[in-house]
């Protein structure tokens, strides 16, 4: 932790005793019904920014400097609008109503079965069709970092109707993002429903620190965990944990995450073409926020640190990015080319209930909380 304490304080030399962060509110654009589109910038006085837009209540751009004091936008996606309105890379967004898969789209709970938008291959990924991520949120408020130190945010509100894409109950969200001056990026979601429901919402922001044009392959991930959930052909956990050690997937200690995904011998890896699947950090949701993982990018010094109260942590690699995605800059996404980490609770848990649960109650509320804690090392 002193390693991580040092670099993050080489993020900038400005002193933040008198220094607050901000925020600065602005149009983003139009959807194609003309639904206008907000965008909200969060800086601080160490040259970081942080771009959320209210499609998708979404990271759309965050720029940080490295080790040179050069900035540049390490969150993969797009320039404009239309590129998000149209695509379904999830880039950046919220995605809910149940993050990851759900089996063939199906489930019950209390004895009732319900049937939701099959959109990858035979299951439902991040909520359907229409998710969380296809949405125009509510901006409900906008903070300025009142305080020497403190965070400028911006929270976002989508109430999803009972039915909506066939998950039972209203359900009221609530997602916060917040940058203070040490360069910790919060995230927090919130959620409560008028009746039983199913619950899993989860960032997925695409990293590559390296900047545009560049591999996140040579990037050296460290995820304290040892076990995953294995799959099968598509996507759905077996049920069962596997222990990561002797495998692709024991990150326990730093590696770079080309080091391995190209080898051929697990049938995980054959499976995704790479990393997408669940690593077991923990075994419930806890009061407060532990490690998930750690990424630096060697070249630059940029890193972060990802802490949640989650005890599941998605790691996708990319492996789906073909070449055919035209992103920022004119940038040709290519297989390898970002990281997604998504910390949450485990894919098809509404089926499995050896997993912890996705449930939600009336009077309960759901809690996502993950803190992006970004460094410069030297």
């Amino acid at each position: 932790m002193l390693r991580t304490m040092t670099a993050v304080a080489l993020l900038g030399a400005v002193s933040t005793s008198a220094l607050a962060a901000e925020a600065r509110r602005e149009t983003f654009g139009r959807m194609p019904d003309g639904t206008a589109v907000e965008a909200v910038t969060l800086t601080n006085a160490k040259g970081m920014s942080v771009r959320v837009m209210t499609l998708g209540a979404s990271i759309q751009s965050v720029m940080m400097p490295g080790r040179d004091g050069k900035a540049v936008d390490i969150a993969v996606g797009y320039d404009s609008l239309e590129g998000y309105a149209k695509d379904g890379q999830f880039f950046g967004a919220t995605v809910g109503r149940v993050a990851n898969r759900i089996a063939k789209g199906r489930f019950s709970l209390d004895g009732k079965a319900y049937a939701v938008p099959v959109n990858n291959g035979p299951n439902s990924l991040h909520g359907g069709t229409k998710g969380f991520d296809k949405v125009v949120w509510t901006i409900r408020e906008v903070k300025q970092g009142r305080k020497s130190g403190g965070s400028a945010s911006v929270t976002m509100r989508y109430v999803s109707p009972d039915g909506d894409q066939g998950y039972p109950g209203t359900l009221t969200t609530d997602a916060t993002y917040a940058l203070d001056e040490q360069g910790n990026l919060t995230i927090s979601y919130t959620a409560t429903t008028d009746k039983p429901t199913v619950v899993n919402i989860s960032n997925h922001a695409y990293w590559n620190l390296a900047g545009p044009g560049r591999t996140a392959m040579d990037h050296v991930l460290t995820i304290p965990a040892d076990r995953f959930t294995p799959t099968d052909a598509t996507s759905i956990p077996l049920g069962q944990h596997r222990s990561v050690a002797g495998t692709v997937f024991d990150f326990r200690q730093p590696t770079p995450v080309g080091a391995r995904v190209r080898e051929g011998g697990d049938e995980q890896i054959r499976y995704g073409r790479g990393y997408d699947h669940n690593w077991v950090v923990g075994n419930a949701v806890t009061k407060d926020q532990h490690l998930m993982a750690r990424v630096t990018e060697p070249a630059s010094g940029r890193g972060f640190e990802l802490w949640s109260n989650q005890p599941g942590l998605q790691f996708y690699s990319g492996n789906f990015m073909d070449g055919t995605i035209v992103g920022k800059g004119g940038q040709i996404y290519r297989e390898g080319d970002s990281l997604v980490f998504e910390p949450q609770l485990f894919p098809d848990s509404p089926n499995q209930p050896q997993f912890p649960s996705v449930r939600l109650d009336p009077g309960k509320t759901y809690r996502n909380v993950m803190t992006y804690k970004f460094f410069v090392a030297q």
